[in-house]
């Protein structure tokens, strides 16, 4: 599973790194994906991310 950030979606609400920190990190006032092919064991988390991201910045490929 590939994800990424729509970086003019992104408000910086930090609620993707809270929920999955293996792949989402604060820049400044912008979320980042610390990778883009996502593993298996931490799809669930980066799921949940996407699911509570007030802005639904956070895409799948």
């Amino acid at each position: 599973m590939k994800v990424s950030i729509d970086m003019d979606a992104c408000v910086g609400c930090g609620l993707c790194e809270g929920d999955c920190p293996d792949v989402f990190e604060m820049d400044g006032d912008k979320a980042k994906c610390k990778m883009t092919d996502v593993p298996a064991n931490i799809q669930k988390s980066c799921k949940e991310a996407a699911a509570n991201c007030p802005q639904e910045a956070i895409k799948f490929a």
